[in-house]
């Protein structure tokens, strides 16, 4: 009898101990820079985006009016200008680079440009990189029609006006980690200006931790279903790795880790944050890497080994994407601004910007990340070492079960080991590092300790 209450109250004690913990931190600073993320200065982006007639990535490069060079040298003048509020810490340019003709999607030697504007971080120590892209380029429905109207309001002037603003915002604000804000060219003619800045962060070893690529993020109804709601954002992400896959598949498999590669733990972390910061959001994950026919700049980056994600609205409505500019039957074709939703797309770009500050504020990830097995057991004994970078005030342990979608509990610890009473046979776990702040890093899968 002494047992079972002996049992009953350690167990009350635990349950008590573990619902009084204040596991979710809103962040004043980061919530201050989601009040201020503007409709209206998105709209005026986007509007003057549009003007620019088409910047399709083949148009003219020198005109100061219209085509892509004149809209690239336009978001430049931007970054400059929040260059001027960030106290030295934000510089803006074009990287170019001649892509050779490929007789596909480009019928000349063309020189691309992404405009790139870089946040340094604090921290000298700390090498991390967070970015965000969106794609510069728009297209008519012959996406080698260089000279027609492709305004590109929402294809990916959303995405654009996103990384603006948050270029507008952020370059104010001080952070550990360096986060870098960009605006690709030849989207539309095959990842181009991706797959360019990917092979260089590749071979220049980047410390790139997080990709949020942005793309068709404005508009929040769909085509042939009529449906109207702008409460709902998804986020893609690859399941298996496509990098390094057969050296991973065996670990995969034996773990059951199918689930949680990174571009999967970082859309996690992209629907806790957003929702936590953005009212009235809910971030929809889809188990694809991207939409059926489609790509996105993330890929490049998947593919080469970082954790990306591509975010995308809810409802598409494909009346207002790779076409020209007609009526038909009483239909309106084209990507027009008057198809936009700036409430809608100031959420999705609050939710952007919530996840570069929780991410680039944080601690990095804790280290060498383990997991007790040599004994069987219904405990499980987890440990690791304190990250690289950041003050560490502790590490949450994270826990779901193994069909779950998203992390189910919350522990905290100011020590490197934690014992949990969950068998570690029925549960997936991950660690991350958290601050004074709340600010916690991305989590950390654990390995078997040998």
């Amino acid at each position: 009898m002494r047992k079972i209450i002996g049992f009953t109250l350690s167990s009350f004690l635990l349950a008590h101990t573990i619902h009084a913990q204040t596991t979710i931190h809103h962040d004043p600073e980061i919530e201050q820079m989601v009040k201020e993320v503007s409709a209206d200065s998105l709209q005026s982006y986007i509007k003057q985006m549009v003007a620019f007639g088409t910047r399709n990535t083949l148009s003219a490069k020198n005109d100061h009016k219209r085509g892509i060079g004149a809209a690239r040298n336009w978001v430049l003048s931007k970054f400059n200008a929040f260059a001027q509020q960030s106290g030295g810490r934000l510089t803006a340019y074009i990287d170019t680079f001649t892509l050779a003709a490929d007789k596909k999607r480009v019928d000349t030697a063309t020189l691309l440009g992404n405009v790139v504007a870089v946040l340094k971080g604090a921290d000298p120590n700390d090498k991390r990189i967070f970015l965000i892209s969106g794609h510069l380029d728009s297209r008519r429905t012959n996406v080698m029609d260089r000279t027609g109207d492709a305004p590109g309001a929402n294809d990916d002037g959303s995405g654009s006006a996103a990384v603006i603003e948050c270029a507008r915002i952020m370059s104010r604000h001080a952070f550990p980690a360096t986060i870098i804000f960009v605006t690709v060219s030849g989207e539309e003619q095959g990842l181009l200006g991706a797959d360019f800045m990917a092979s260089k962060a590749k071979k220049q070893e980047w410390d790139i931790e997080a990709m949020l690529n942005n793309d068709i993020m404005g508009s929040n109804n769909s085509s042939e279903t009529q449906i109207i709601d702008n409460t709902r954002i998804r986020v893609f992400s690859e399941g298996l790795p496509a990098y390094e896959t057969e050296q991973s598949a065996k670990n995969i498999r034996q773990f059951g880790l199918e689930n949680d590669g990174k571009a999967r733990q970082l859309a996690r972390y992209v629907k806790e944050t957003g929702e936590r910061y953005v009212e009235n959001l809910e971030v929809v994950m889809i188990y694809r890497n991207d939409r059926f026919l489609r790509g996105g700049d993330h890929s490049p980056f998947v593919e080469k080994g970082f954790a990306a994600v591509r975010i995308t609205e809810m409802n598409e409505n494909y009346n207002h994407q790779h076409q020209d500019i007609r009526k038909e039957n009483g239909i309106q074709y084209g990507d027009l601004t008057e198809f936009m939703d700036f409430e809608y797309l100031r959420k999705n770009t609050a939710m952007n910007l919530s996840n570069l500050a929780n991410l680039a504020k944080a601690p990095a990830m804790p280290e060498e990340v383990k997991v007790e097995v040599k004994n069987l057991g219904n405990y499980t004994d987890l440990n690791w070492k304190a990250p690289k970078t950041g003050k560490t005030k502790g590490y949450y342990v994270m826990m779901r079960e193994t069909t779950s979608a998203v992390w189910q509990k919350k522990f905290f610890t100011a020590e490197t080991n934690y014992r949990l009473p969950y068998s570690k046979d029925n549960y997936f776990f991950a660690v991350q590092a958290v601050n004074e702040t709340g600010n916690e890093s991305l989590g950390v899968i654990p390995i078997p300790a040998r």
